[in-house]
């Protein structure tokens, strides 16, 4: 069985449908103002950020923490997974 992640959020989903069709509480645009996007890497033992490096066991977990090196500027981000 597939399983399908939310590259915002890392939600877990059965269908890609399901997936898509559900609005993301960490979507880039706001609170839910927007739907999951897809996290197109595969499902592995821990995800990196592709930003700064640091490794969690879960996507989840990597998505609901601040980034050190955000774009944005220091800690005001997410991190974001690398495939």
């Amino acid at each position: 069985m597939n399983n399908f992640y939310s590259k915002c959020c890392g939600a877990k989903y059965t269908t890609l449908t399901s997936l898509v069709a559900n609005n993301c509480p960490r979507h880039p645009n706001g609170h839910s103002k927007g739907k999951h996007m897809l996290y197109e890497g595969s499902e592995k033992s821990k995800y990196e950020c592709k930003l700064c490096g640091t490794s969690y066991p879960t996507l989840s977990s990597l998505t609901s923490n601040n980034c050190p090196r955000h774009p944005d500027g220091h800690s005001k981000g997410k991190h974001e997974p690398a495939l």
